[in-house]
């Protein structure tokens, strides 16, 4: 996400670091330059004039003039500024009153709406909150379907609703279902249209006023740009809307809506979906989204993946078991399931300081499927060979390559890799030259944890 506007920020940068001192002239060459990259990158034009003349304002002050580091000044001003452009601070959901409270969830056709309102919903789920979802399009077809599945898939409530039922009568009722059933939280799925229509805004009017939504959640498809910010005005205008979710920001390399949004509608971007998966929904902070753009990485949010992703119990287990030299292929698997759960190699390398800044980073491609065949492979080895990879012989590899539909030199290659990288986690938890020493004097295999 941002890469391009992210590429010509920190080529500027590189240019303003590279000055010894910093004059007027300087900085307001770079801060054209930072106007035509917001421009560029589909920022609205006045989001960008009032963005760089607030920064022109701090920057040729005497903080940056009389500076040791000029250029690093400059960088903060901006840094401080982008947080600010895009809401200061992340905006929790007002989950306050008398349950069930009632969040509504509306845009246009095709910008998410409905995947959006199951990976609400399951957010909600690990607040220790009880959402209902009600699927309350009845307009497109399988829409109330779609929502049904995926409840069933992560064991929630949903209405059962009908498509020859009016949308307010499907509010109405949703209501009612959902006390009688202990639910805390109604998630309304709502229709959309492929544009804004009167229609539209009168229904959605009205089911207002019978939900009375402690929340109103604009889906908006984050890839459409200054489209998606003419259309948070609307709905802000007409329904008076709480709070934005920009979908499908890990496929927008401009991000012209995440950094107009805020500014045009006074609308906070609350979530950001950047993937398809359930989990791939997060909590917008500008000042973490503001440090990816200018490559200093989100370790932060890094942290919280990995928090969610890893069992602490498992954890403590797993460090027990390097200090023992129990750890198995079974443990390996287990990693290898955990990581995956933390989203793509790319994602996660981008949000390191620093990488975004690497080209060979760019030119990489993860093979996500690689987890996959690693496991296959584990998966055909039998419970003593999972334990023991001792005895994993030449015509036992060459089965479990069969068994996997794997190549030998894949089997080679997971047991190397399971080999040098379980060689330096001993290293790194202090077992050391003599504990290897030891080990292989017992003519014991060392065994590895990562597969990268």
């Amino acid at each position: 996400m941002f890469e391009s506007l992210s590429d010509k920020f920190q080529k500027i940068f590189k240019d303003l670091r590279g000055q010894g001192k910093l004059t007027e002239d300087n900085i307001r060459e770079a801060l054209r330059e930072v106007r035509m990259a917001l421009l560029e990158a589909d920022v609205h034009y006045k989001v960008a004039k009032d963005f760089v003349a607030g920064i022109a304002a701090r920057a040729v002050g005497q903080e940056v003039m009389q500076s040791l580091t000029p250029g690093q000044q400059v960088i903060k001003i901006v840094n401080e500024e982008l947080t600010q452009l895009m809401g200061g601070q992340a905006e929790p959901l007002k989950l306050i009153g008398k349950p069930p409270l009632a969040l509504l969830m509306v845009g246009l056709q095709g910008s998410g709406k409905t995947t959006t309102t199951a990976k609400l919903a399951r957010r909600l789920v690990q607040e220790k909150r009880k959402p209902c979802l009600v699927p309350a399009d009845v307009y497109r077809p399988a829409a109330i379907d779609q929502l049904t599945t995926l409840a069933g898939q992560l064991n929630l409530v949903v209405y059962p609703s009908r498509a020859d039922q009016k949308p307010e009568e499907i509010a109405r009722e949703a209501i009612e279902y959902a006390r009688q059933r202990n639910c805390d939280t109604l998630l309304v799925d709502t229709a959309g249209r492929l544009h804004i229509d009167t229609e539209l805004m009168g229904e959605l009017e009205r089911m207002k006023e019978i939900l009375s939504p402690v929340e109103i959640l604009l889906v908006a498809d984050a890839m459409t740009g200054q489209d998606a910010v003419q259309v948070a005005s609307s709905f802000h205008e007409t329904l008076g809307l709480t709070g934005v979710v920009l979908t499908k920001l890990d496929g927008d390399a401009r991000g012209g809506a995440a950094l107009s949004i805020r500014s045009v509608t006074n609308c906070p971007i609350k979530f950001i979906g950047v993937g398809e998966k359930m989990d791939a929904l997060e909590v917008f902070h500008p000042d973490r989204m503001s440090s990816r753009i200018l490559g200093m990485g989100d370790v932060l949010s890094m942290i919280e993946k990995a928090q969610e992703a890893f069992d602490e119990k498992q954890a403590l287990e797993l460090a027990q078991k390097f200090r023992n030299d129990s750890f198995s292929l079974e443990d390996f698997r287990k990693q290898l399931r955990q990581i995956k759960k933390l989203g793509s190699m790319e994602q996660i390398l981008g949000m390191l300081p620093g990488m975004g800044m690497l080209k060979e980073l760019k030119k990489m491609k993860v093979d996500e499927k690689e987890f996959v065949r690693m496991e296959s492979i584990i998966n055909s080895m039998t419970k003593i060979e999972r334990r023991n990879v001792d005895i994993l012989n030449a015509s036992r590899r060459k089965r479990i390559a069969d068994g996997s539909g794997t190549s030998v030199m894949d089997v080679n290659r997971l047991l190397k890799s399971y080999e040098e990288s379980r060689r330096m986690m001993r290293q790194m938890m202090g077992g050391g030259q003599s504990a290897t020493k030891k080990k292989k004097g017992k003519g014991r295999r060392k065994r590895a944890f990562f597969p990268f």
